[in-house]
Parts: structure tokens; sequence; C-alpha cells
């Protein structure tokens, strides 16, 4: 019973992390291409600003569970993903310096450079994130001691590919959602434009993606044995399809909200379809590391779930206070102030 309230709780923190960083991480990317002058892209850097640190946050969290509740998933991990989780530090690293440095010259050279560490900062941990978890649901090459047969080449197949682009189509949707309830004028319309654009494309890699996952991996198990699981998918596809109408309707928040609950179903399908699993081995399913073998000792789990009870809440009500204090539009004004 532990493991499972803990498999689920893994389950939810990534999500959560998608969530909140995977909007900085889109606007990161949509930087170059959608802020067209210097006005408009110091208005992205201030959109994230005050929250892509605290986002950061849920990583670090999500990590520490993998670590501490099931520690040879952690230590698995680490070593078969070794290359592909480095790319990602070094991304964050990149992206996190470009929020600093940006503004202590006001050369034009210094600015793009950091505009270009900016977006290759938020693209590598975007794409890394999506090939992982992609390899993940497909299951990764590992034999009875734990070991990696393979290489960051053997990770980068056609299904983690496509993992990889459907996260940075997603966080690019998701990014485009945020800069329209921090922007207005023409910032606003074209943030409407692309999230209209991305939507679509998001749509075709979804399909293609789920398609391909009934081929490729074993996700689907668990949902043709338990056909209630199904409403998980219902759900995302509702939230998805509501998020059509709302941005046609200019709802920003409404939008961000339902783009956001596309995304937990989206984990979801994949957590589900992955029980008891966390690590499944590719060349024999009874090398596989789950939620059974691959756990902390029942006390361990226990002492981490009262931690959990008591301090997650507190998290959520800050970040919520957070976000509602910069929740309005960015004007010129509070733009030369946060400068």
């Amino acid at each position: 019973m532990l493991q499972d309230i803990w498999f689920f709780l893994w389950g939810l923190l990534w999500a959560v992390y998608f969530i909140t960083d995977g909007f900085d991480l889109g606007l990161g990317m949509m930087l170059p291409f959608v802020g067209k002058n210097e006005m408009e892209k110091r208005l992205i850097y201030a959109s994230m600003g005050p929250l892509w640190d605290g986002n950061e946050v849920w990583l670090i969290t999500a990590g520490g569970v993998t670590f501490a509740a099931f520690p040879k998933v952690y230590a698995v991990m680490f070593s078969s993903l070794y290359s592909p989780l480095m790319l990602i530090l070094f991304g964050l690293i990149i992206r996190g310096v470009s929020y600093e440095f940006r503004e202590k010259s006001k050369d034009v050279s210094w600015k793009r450079m950091w505009d270009t560490c900016m977006f290759v900062g938020s693209l590598l941990p975007a794409l890394i994130l999506g090939v992982a978890f992609a390899n993940i649901f497909k299951g990764i090459p590992i034999d009875q001691n734990g070991y990696f047969h393979g290489n960051i080449f053997t990770l980068l197949n056609p299904y983690g590919l496509l993992g990889g682009i459907l996260f940075v189509l997603l966080f690019m949707l998701h990014g485009s959602l945020w800069l329209m309830i921090k922007s207005s004028g023409e910032l606003y319309k074209r943030a409407k434009t692309v999230a209209r654009k991305f939507w679509f494309l998001v749509l075709i890699a979804l399909i293609v993606f789920v398609d391909y996952s009934y081929i490729a991996t074993r996700l689907f198990d668990n949902y043709i044995n338990h056909p209630v699981l199904f409403v998980v998918l219902l759900i995302a596809v509702i939230s998805f399809v509501a998020l059509k109408l709302m941005i046609d309707k200019e709802k920003e928040w409404t939008c961000w909200f339902l783009s956001a609950l596309t995304i937990v179903g989206i984990v979801f399908f994949g957590v589900i379809g992955l029980y008891p699993n966390l690590f499944p081995s590719s060349i024999n399913p009874d090398y596989s590391l789950t939620v059974y073998n691959a756990s902390s000792s029942p006390l361990t789990l226990k002492i981490m779930l009262t931690v959990v009870v008591i301090f997650i809440p507190i998290v959520l009500a800050y970040q919520i206070w957070a976000y509602n204090m910069f929740k309005g539009k960015i004007g010129k004004e509070e733009l030369y102030e946060s400068y």
C-alpha cells in the first residue's frame, strides 16, 4: 500500500514540475521567434522572472522522492541515463545564468548571446525529458544487475525522439498561454496566434505518440485489463478540446489551467500504463525495477509520507501566493521597474 501511494506521488510530482516549469521552458524556446524587439523580449523574461526558480523546486522534489522512496531506481537511472541527465542539468544552469547576466550590459551582441543561451537552455531540458520518459515507457536495456547496455544514441530511437518532440511542442503551447496572460497589444495577438498553431501541432503529435505507444510499448495493458482507467485519457482529451475553444474566446487563465490538466492527463497516461514498473527492462521483464522490488523500507516510506503531508501543502500555499501576487499583465512601467 505504501509503495502504491509513493508511486502515485512520484507521478504527481513530475506532473506538477511539467506544469510549472513547462511554461518557462516554452517561453525560453519561443523567445527568439516571438519577441520581435528588445521591449518584447524583456517582457518575456519578466513574465517568468519572479517564478522560474520556484518552479524548479518541483524538479528537486521529484528527484528527491525518486532517491528516497525508490533508491534502486535512482541509482540505475543516474547510471544508465547519466549523459542525458547531465545535459538537462547543463541546460538548466545555462538558462538560470541567462536570467541574471542578460541585463548586465546594453551591448546588443551580449544580449543576443544570452538570448541564444536561454533558447538552448530551455530546448535541451524539454527535449531530453521527453526522450527520457518515452524510453522509460518503452523500456530501458538494463540487465539483472541494473547495468545499462547501450549509450545515449540507444535512447535516440524513433519513439524516444517522438516523446521529445511532444514535450517541446506541449511546453511551447503551455508557454504561449502564459504569455497571453502576461502580455497585451501586438505581443498578446502574436502569443494567441502561436497558441492556436501549436494546439494543432500538439494534437498531431499526441495522436501519433498514443498510436505509436500501442505498438512500441505495453502501456495499454493496464487499460485493457481495467477499462475504467480510460477515464484518465478521457479527461485529457476533454481538457485539450476545451482548451481550443477557450483560446478562441481569449479566456487566458482558463486556457492555462486546461493546458495544465492536459499535461497531468498525459503524464498519468504513462504512469498508469507503467504500473507496477518504474524502470522496465527491454531485455527481460524480470529485470524491471518495480514499486515493490525497488522501494525503501516501510519505515522510511512512513516517515517520508508524514513529511510530505506536512510540507507539500506549505510549498503549494507559497506558490499559489506567488502566482497570485504576479498574476497581472506586465506594462511598460513594471518592466522598467524590474530592471
